[in-house]
């Protein structure tokens, strides 16, 4: 995390953002989307995210991104530039059944970070940026920025998730 984390102060949080405030203030996804040098864009389902994207690693990013309390949450920037990682179906499938067949409710945070990491480990992986390139990406949606902090784009919605999040 250090070696992102000195980049810039991004924050990640619960939940999909109609755009970032100064603070960064997106979901992982979100935060991917810019690092990776595409437009920012809200991401409401992994179905909107660009093909590159693995959509397995994504949707158990998104899950990860809004279980965690706040603290946890950040310990997903290092993996920020490393989601454009789409491979074959099959690959896609075995990224699945990895995440799948590993869960339990009873997983601690760093638990499921460590699956997040194996999934990644399989098939291809994703060309990092160099730190500039990203700092620079994600330093002009931060400058381009109309309010200090996010908005949620659906805060009602997180805050449901934040209730029912230990019950499934």
């Amino acid at each position: 995390m250090d070696r992102f984390d000195h980049i810039l102060h991004w924050r990640l949080q619960q939940g999909s953002h109609t755009f970032p405030g100064q603070d960064g203030g997106t979901c992982i996804n979100e935060a991917a989307i810019v690092a990776a040098g595409f437009p920012y864009q809200a991401v409401g389902s992994v179905e909107n995210m660009p093909d590159c994207f693995s959509r397995p690693i994504c949707r158990f990013a998104m899950h990860l991104n809004d279980e965690a309390d706040n603290e946890e949450r950040q310990l997903l920037l290092p993996f920020v530039t490393r989601l454009a990682c789409a491979d074959t179906p099959t690959v896609e499938q075995e990224r699945e059944a990895y995440i799948t067949a590993r869960l339990s409710w009873r997983l601690s945070f760093r638990d499921r970070l460590a699956i997040l990491e194996g999934a990644l480990a399989i098939g291809r992986q994703a060309g990092t940026p160099g730190v500039e390139m990203v700092s620079s990406r994600m330093a002009t949606v931060q400058q381009n920025a109309a309010t200090a902090t996010s908005v949620e784009e659906y805060p009602l919605c997180a805050q449901f998730q934040g209730w029912f999040a230990g019950i499934f």
